[in-house]
């Protein structure tokens, strides 16, 4: 069986993108697990499949997998690569498209060959939303790991986040950290963990640890989670720019049950195609 893929990345979190319109193809997750294998596979930190949707106000329905075969929630630099992926291939003559995850929608603007803002929809903070287990709401949270509290913040864009506050990114065991918060039982559904350097008002620093692929060169929904909850706690501007390791993502957030807006690159790579 032959497979049809597009190769993309946003500031170096890089996906493979699957047309699958016609609903033919069905992937299990050993088989992702075999494709996103950087050494026997294609190679990939996350798998867009791209669907048709049933609702008429709604362009395409689109599902992630990460690399070891989780479908997931959300992904902002994903989401950023599929509305350029949707312009390359034609598949739409619109500058603004209307997707719907698993379990949100979310509009992609294409402002040039190469930038495209996101509107993430309304950042959620209950505990219930992310999901956290916690008998009570606190503006801080924090978990006992190798005799040291470390105090986080919860938050969703349609995914789980966690966001700890450091002084120095660089000198951070994010793996390490990552890994324990990420398989913490209060989390059920797993977290995605985003440390925090704060640089000024309009600038941040940002590792994150996603989960089910470890850390990667950058998150778009996890800048955007680090940014909210910066804007939140009134240490950051309503215009943010998130230094990651593959580069720079911008958000913009006035706050409260308003909407979050992300603005980024993406880039196309190769077409190919992998017989499995």
């Amino acid at each position: 069986m032959k497979i049809k893929f597009t190769k993309m990345h946003a500031l170096g979190n890089d996906f493979i993108i699957i047309n699958n319109i016609k609903k033919n193809l069905f992937l299990n997750k050993i088989v992702i697990q075999k494709l996103s294998n950087r050494y026997l596979g294609i190679g990939f930190d996350q798998l867009l499949l791209i669907e048709l949707s049933l609702n008429q106000n709604i362009d395409f329905h689109y599902r992630i997998f990460n690399a070891n075969g989780d479908e997931v929630e959300q992904c902002g630099n994903g989401a950023r690569c599929l509305a350029l992926y949707l312009k390359i291939k034609k598949l739409t003559s619109k500058n603004i498209i209307c997707v719907s995850t698993k379990n949100r929608l979310i509009y992609l603007k294409i402002l040039n060959n190469k930038v495209i803002s996101i509107n993430m929809g309304v950042p959620l903070f209950n505990p219930k939303d992310i999901p956290f287990l916690t008998n009570s709401i606190k503006n801080t949270y924090k978990i006992l790991f190798q005799n040291k509290y470390i105090n986080f913040n919860i938050i969703s864009l349609g995914n789980p986040h966690c966001v700890i506050q450091v002084k120095d990114v660089s000198n951070t065991p994010v793996s390490l950290i990552g890994s324990f918060l990420e398989n913490h039982k209060l989390f059920p559904k797993k977290v995605n963990v985003g440390f925090m350097q704060y640089l000024n008002k309009n600038t941040i620093k940002l590792r994150v640890f996603e989960r089910g692929v470890g850390e990667t060169k950058s998150c778009g929904s996890g800048a955007c989670a680090a940014a909210a909850i910066g804007i939140k706690k009134n240490i950051l501007s309503k215009k943010v720019y998130v230094n990651l390791i593959g580069g720079i993502i911008t958000i913009f957030w006035k706050g409260n049950n308003k909407n979050l807006f992300m603005q980024g690159d993406a880039n196309y790579v190769y077409d190919g195609e992998i017989i499995l």
